[in-house]
């Protein structure tokens, strides 16, 4: 047993739905969040700031005394793998997880992975899922307006300036037949419903953060790392009182009294 917390971070808001999905899978673990609102987006930075951005956060997160980490970022988990690697805590990223979900997706269709401009530009995706599922099809989308979109609001199915978004997006989806689609962003989870519309009913979704929190919680399972009091704190570098009322939506539940203010750390 190990009542130390699980460690998350991502630029904003997206990675509560790893955060989500492991309170789901295991209601008793202590979790500490970080999201790095201050800084955020991260899909237009490039690849080195990225990965000075993405050693930082992982940094700090560890500092808290985490037991292991969920780097619940697409765009850091794309440009910044091998840091992820070599941590000298157990570092779960959602790209590896995410393809490899995909990968069992659809058949043996076309498949594709919507993800910020960054994470398809360092071309991870392509690569990590030419070997987890060799001579299968994939398509990449870049989806720069979606984080700014979601971290402002714009979540609702019909909500019409997301619409406008998604019809642009996944288009070349449709047109390509495929299968499965990566949301290779956590962000995106929070966006399924008009995300499965616009794609299709045929069109089986993944979601890189529910397959990050799976892989971690596999991990803590399998090596007796698991316990805790099923407790929660926020830490942003941003606005609590922004993350608190959007935390507070995005997860359907009260976190008022539960979110810290963090430092905005320098690139």
């Amino acid at each position: 047993m190990d009542r130390r917390p699980i460690g998350i971070f991502d630029s904003g808001l997206g990675g509560l739905t790893a955060a989500r999905a492991l309170r789901a899978r295991m209601p008793e673990e202590d979790i500490l969040y970080f999201g790095d609102t201050g800084r955020m987006p991260y899909g237009p930075r490039p690849a080195e700031q990225l990965r000075r951005i993405a050693a930082q956060d992982m940094d700090y997160v560890a500092s808290f005394g985490v037991k292991a980490i969920i780097a619940a970022c697409g765009t850091v988990s794309s440009t910044a793998g091998d840091l992820l690697e070599q941590y000298r805590l157990p570092v779960f990223g959602v790209l590896k997880a995410g393809v490899e979900g995909l990968a069992r997706a659809g058949g043996t269709g076309p498949a594709a992975v919507l993800a910020t401009q960054a994470s398809i530009d360092s071309g991870a995706y392509a690569r990590a899922f030419s070997q987890a599922a060799p001579g299968r099809r994939l398509l990449s989308v870049a989806c720069p307006a979606l984080v700014p979109l979601i971290e402002s609001g714009h979540t609702e199915p019909e909500d019409p300036a997301l619409e406008e978004a998604l019809e642009q997006y996944l288009a070349p989806v449709r047109a390509a037949g495929a299968t499965a689609l990566l949301l290779g962003c956590t962000h995106y989870s929070l966006i399924w419903q008009a995300v499965q519309r616009f794609a299709g009913g045929g069109t089986e979704l993944v979601g890189a953060a529910e397959c990050g929190a799976a892989a971690l919680g596999d991990y803590l399972s399998e090596n007796g790392l698991t316990g805790g009091a099923g407790r929660e704190l926020y830490y942003t570098s941003g606005s609590v009182e922004e993350f608190t009322a959007a935390g507070t939506a995005f997860l359907g539940r009260s976190i008022e009294g539960l979110v810290r203010q963090a430092p905005v750390m320098e690139v």
